[in-house]
C-alpha cells in the first residue's frame, strides 16, 4: 500500500477524522451491528439526512458495491460514507469477493472525490451478512491498496479480537505490514472455520435483509 495503513481494535464511533464508513443496508435507515450504533451515535438527523437521498428504485438508496457520504453530526468523524456489502451466500464466492472490493473501491473514490484524507473502514459484510473474516480482510486490504490514491490515512477499526488479528494477518499477506509475517499462514484454517459457520449464519443473513436489518 502505498499510503499508510493502520488497523485497530476499538469502537470505529469513536474515532476522530475525515470519514468512517458505515456497513449499510440499501436502505440507508439503519440497521443492526455498526450500522445501528453509528445512527445512535450520530444521532436522528443522520438518519434524516439519509432519508432525503434518492432512491435508485424502490427501498435502494444505496445498491451493493456503491457508496453515499452525509455529514457526521454528533460524531468525531466529519462524514460518513455509507456502503453496502454482499450478503455472502447470495451468489457464487467469486462474485461475493467482487462485490466486497467494490465497497471498498467506491467509498475510497467518493473520499477522494470529497477532498478527504483519512478515512476508517469497519469489516464491512462480516456480521450478518456472513462473510467469512479471513477472506474478507484479504479483500479489503487489496482493495484499499489498489485505489487509497490521494488518501493521507486508510484506518481499519476492528471491534473484536479475532476480526483484528485477521486483518493484521492480511496486511502481512498483502502489503508485508500490518502483523507477523507467519500470521498469514493461519487464514486457510480460519476461513475453512468461517465457512462451515455460513451454513448456519446465511440464513440469519437473508432474514435480516427481508426485515431490513443489517
Amino acid at each position: 500500500m502505498s499510503n499508510p495503513s493502520f488497523s485497530s481494535q476499538g469502537d470505529i464511533t469513536k474515532w476522530h477524522g475525515d470519514a468512517i464508513v458505515n456497513a449499510a443496508n440499501e436502505r440507508m435507515l439503519g440497521g443492526l451491528g455498526v450500522d445501528g450504533a453509528i445512527h445512535k451515535a450520530a444521532g436522528p438527523e443522520l438518519v434524516a439526512e439519509c432519508e432525503e437521498v434518492p432512491e435508485v428504485r424502490p427501498g435502494v438508496r444505496c445498491p451493493t458495491g456503491e457508496a453515499r457520504i452525509t455529514k457526521g453530526y454528533r460524531l468525531p468523524a466529519r462524514h460518513v460514507i455509507h456502503t453496502v456489502g454482499p450478503i455472502y451466500r447470495r451468489q457464487p464466492p467469486g462474485e461475493s469477493d467482487r462485490l466486497l472490493a467494490s465497497a471498498y473501491r467506491s467509498c475510497l473514490e467518493l473520499a477522494q472525490k470529497e477532498g478527504l484524507a483519512t478515512i476508517a473502514f469497519p469489516a464491512i459484510s462480516c456480521g450478518v451478512y456472513a462473510f467469512p473474516v479471513p477472506r474478507a480482510a484479504e479483500v479489503a486490504v487489496q482493495a484499499c491498496a489498489d485505489v487509497v490514491g490521494s488518501l493521507r490515512e486508510v484506518h481499519f477499526v476492528l471491534f473484536s479480537e479475532d476480526t483484528y488479528d485477521a486483518f493484521r494477518n492480511a496486511a502481512a499477506k498483502v502489503c508485508g505490514t500490518g502483523g507477523p509475517a507467519e500470521a498469514g499462514e493461519a487464514a486457510p484454517e480460519g476461513e475453512a472455520a468461517g465457512e462451515t459457520a455460513d451454513a448456519t449464519a446465511g440464513k440469519a443473513a437473508d432474514e435480516a435483509v427481508q426485515a431490513g436489518l443489517h
